[in-house]
């Protein structure tokens, strides 16, 4: 053991002291002070991430979200920096990175493409949670918006979960986004009725129904003299919220009166012809 020490002179010890110790000594430590500090900054600039969103009332799934992406990305370019710092070889460790995010990007291109079309409505809200809208194949009330999906109840109360992809690549279709609707309704009535009548009939039950809006004005105009009947445009404007109740109403509502005013409502009828055979 001794004849071993005695190999070592003092200044063999002093040179691998000045030329590995130390300077790997000062690089750990300049490595530990980059990490140190870059989780500092990381955190100072995720923290004015945060204000500014704030401020913007975006959605809070996706500024969690899009806080976790940058907190990793910045982390990524903090880490790279302290292991050069260390001497690794930093080149090769982004192209494998890169590789890596390449062959998983190809492989989940369906869920990044829905990703990406769930961020898109987060950002722009074409629609908010409570809406009625027709997007994506299907008509329903928003419950959820998610990153990936999202998910909405039918009328007939089913739930369905969309892929954000679907919606944001078709066309959307906003029942909730103003505060009042037309109602369009047609009413025939039959060629031998009194019109005017008719008419005047229309405008009395619309201007006696409290959840008609006075304006904008109604409409009632005759729109057609069809093969078997005089057909009136009845649209009046209603809220969004009284929109169904007011048709289906409305709707019985004039089967009603015009029977109790005598005013017919046509329906299909055939005319059957019978001819006698001569031979007989």
């Amino acid at each position: 053991m001794e004849d071993n020490l005695s190999l070592f002179s003092a200044s063999d010890i002093e040179r691998y002291i000045n030329e590995y110790a130390i300077p790997w000594g000062i690089n750990i430590a300049m490595a530990i002070a980059i990490y140190v500090i870059g989780r500092i900054v990381v955190g100072f600039i995720l923290s004015i991430f945060r204000r500014v969103m704030a401020k913007s009332k975006y959605d809070a799934m996706l500024v969690d979200f899009l806080e976790a992406i940058i907190s990793a990305i910045l982390m990524l370019f903090v880490i790279v920096a302290s292991l050069d710092q260390l001497g690794v070889d930093t080149t090769s460790l982004v192209a494998i990175l890169g590789a890596a995010g390449l062959a998983i990007g190809l492989s989940l291109q369906d869920s990044l493409k829905n990703f990406a079309a769930g961020v898109m409505l987060l950002v722009f809200k074409p629609f908010k949670s409570g809406d009625f809208v027709e997007a994506g194949g299907t008509a329903g009330t928003v419950n959820k918006i998610g990153i990936f999906t999202s998910t909405m109840t039918t009328p007939d109360n089913k739930e369905i979960i969309v892929p954000n992809g679907a919606i944001y690549s078709g066309t959307i279709t906003n029942f909730s986004a103003k505060e009042t609707r037309r109602v369009d309704m047609v009413v025939g009535i039959g060629y031998d009725a009194d019109l005017l009548k008719a008419k005047q009939v229309l405008q009395e039950m619309v201007e006696a129904d409290p959840r008609i809006l006075q304006e904008p004005a109604p409409t009632i105009a005759v729109a057609e003299l069809a093969d078997s009947s005089v057909n009136f445009v009845v649209r009046p404007w209603v809220q969004s919220a009284d929109f169904w109740d007011v048709k289906f109403d409305f709707t019985e509502a004039v089967k009603l009166r015009f029977d109790k005013e005598g005013i017919s409502i046509p329906f299909p009828q055939m005319d059957v012809h019978l001819h006698k055979d001569a031979s007989e």
